[in-house]
């Protein structure tokens, strides 16, 4: 009937309107002329145009008209005042209807813009009640879950929730409807959902609730955030390949950094050892000038005088020059040795060679050897407890003992002694050499094993400054340690420890 009559709104007011204005014609009553004159009026307001504002004014001129059309029962007066207060009845009426009518527009627009939001959202909305009813489901929320909306209206909302999240969903919901607040759902931890298939998938949700008539109600924005999961994957896979060629690359460029720093300290050692070379070259050119010239001197001068020595009584003083070149040429040739092995030790040219011998032996033949080097009244004394038979390189253990041993007699006076002492105990073999000769100045001790380097109370004897730096690193290609321990005008005493080879 309401469907009809607001179809036909206009024609029926029309109509009614009409058979007012004849009914007051004919039938001088205005009851029944503004009777029909509002009703006319009240049915326009099915209608969507503007009748209602024409019908209202043709019904007030109307009025006007009638109230001084000549009246054979009421006085003219008494009918303006009827027909004036129906007039001011009817425009306010005309009023409120217009007022109703926009109001009820604006609703029907705001019904239609929320619904428009609700049904073409992107994201799913739900509205439950607090039984966890669901109320209201999207277009959105539908296609989501794979749902048909007569399948999820009235349904525990739980039928979303994945199975094992069902009962701590449960409590949570019933303490969210104790304190309902607008928030992230779920924060600081992945939420999953499900649809009518069982199939999981991640979802971020915003509550937000109100109340209606006692009761609250829940509004749940639900978004699928699988792509963005399967974004994030990939980021952290791309950033833990990345990570991953940055750490090799970093390996590698360590290494290349390893390899310049090693390289830069081989260069650095080689430029060491060549101006090593070079410093020795030079302090050997001035050092043989010195040293080579005054034997060769003495050689030279003794053999011309022992041409003038031709009698028979002149046979001390040949004896005395010939020991002379003997001496020079002994002198020669251990500036000679000490330069070759020198040379040999810079060059790595030395190889140990280990084997098996007696110690003992080995003492014994180095003192017959050095005998000749012995002053007057010089004597050398070894005393060797538990050295047999040793493993390590017999060859420089020999030059170790020659250097240290001469340089004892060397640097002793007439009549000294000269201790050589030895001992063998699991696997260390410790030896010393001590004189009673002038000793070495304190602050001269830190240099004796560097090369060419001579005390300064020594300089009135022959040297080159090399016996101990040659013996030194004699003692480090036998893995051993050497130690120096001396005071003036007392003696000194030189401690070498080497390591068997087992």
């Amino acid at each position: 009937m309401i469907k009809l009559i607001r179809s036909n709104a206009n024609a029926i007011a029309a109509v009614i309107f009409l058979a007012s204005v004849v009914a007051g014609v004919f039938f001088p009553d205005y009851i029944i002329t503004d009777l029909g004159f509002t009703i006319a009026i009240l049915i326009t307001y099915f209608s969507t145009d503007k009748t209602t504002i024409l019908f209202g004014v043709s019904a007030i001129i109307v009025e006007l008209i009638s109230a001084f059309y000549p009246h054979h029962i009421l006085a003219k007066e008494e009918i303006f005042a009827q027909h004036t207060y129906v007039i001011v009845q009817i425009f306010l009426m005309v009023m409120m209807l217009l007022f109703i009518k926009q109001a009820a527009a604006k609703t029907e627009r705001d019904k239609n813009y929320y619904g428009s939001l609700f049904n073409n959202a992107t994201e799913g909305i739900l509205l439950v009640n607090d039984k966890s009813e669901i109320i209201l489901a999207n277009p959105a929320t539908l296609r989501l879950f794979q749902y048909e909306s007569e399948e999820l209206i009235g349904q525990n909302v739980d039928i979303l929730v994945p199975m094992n999240f069902r009962t701590n969903h449960r409590m949570q919901n019933a303490t969210y409807f104790k304190k309902p607040e607008t928030r992230v759902m779920g924060e600081g931890r992945d939420l999953f959902a499900v649809r009518k298939d069982g199939g999981q998938f991640p979802v971020e949700i915003s509550l937000s609730a109100f109340k209606d008539s006692g009761a609250t109600f829940v509004i749940a924005f639900i978004v699928d955030i699988t792509r963005r999961k399967e974004m994030e994957s990939e980021v952290l896979k791309k950033r833990d390949e990345l990570e991953l060629i940055v750490e090799e690359r970093t390996l590698v460029l360590q290494e290349a950094l390893r390899k310049l720093e090693h390289s830069q300290e081989e260069l650095t050692e080689l430029l060491e050892k060549e101006k090593e070379l070079s410093d020795i070259k030079s302090r050997f050119v001035s050092m043989a000038s010195h040293e080579f010239r005054t034997p060769l001197s003495t050689v030279l001068s003794s053999a011309e005088l022992i041409g003038q020595y031709r009698q028979t009584d002149d046979q001390p003083k040949r004896d005395r020059h010939i020991k002379k070149i003997k001496d020079s040429v002994h002198h020669l040739n251990d500036i000679l040795e000490d330069f070759l092995s020198l040379g040999k030790l810079n060059e790595g040219g030395i190889q140990c060679q280990y084997s098996i011998f007696s110690l003992h032996e080995l003492l014994e033949s180095v003192k017959e050897e050095v005998e000749v080097s012995k002053k007057k009244g010089q004597q050398i004394v070894i005393n060797d407890v538990g050295c047999t038979d040793i493993a390590t390189d017999k060859k420089l253990l020999r030059n170790v003992l020659i250097n240290l041993m001469n340089n004892a007699l060397k640097y002793s006076s007439e009549g000294q002694v000269i201790w050589v002492n030895a001992h063998c105990n699991n696997g260390i073999i410790k030896l010393s050499v001590k004189d009673e000769g002038v000793g070495i100045p304190e602050e001269d001790q830190p240099h004796l094993f560097s090369t060419f380097f001579r005390g300064k109370n020594v300089s009135n004897i022959q040297g080159t400054g090399l016996g101990l730096h040659i013996v030194k690193r004699y003692v480090d290609l036998l893995n051993g340690q050497i130690k120096l321990e001396s005071k003036l005008e007392v003696g000194t005493t030189v401690h070498v420890i080497i390591p068997e080879i087992k």
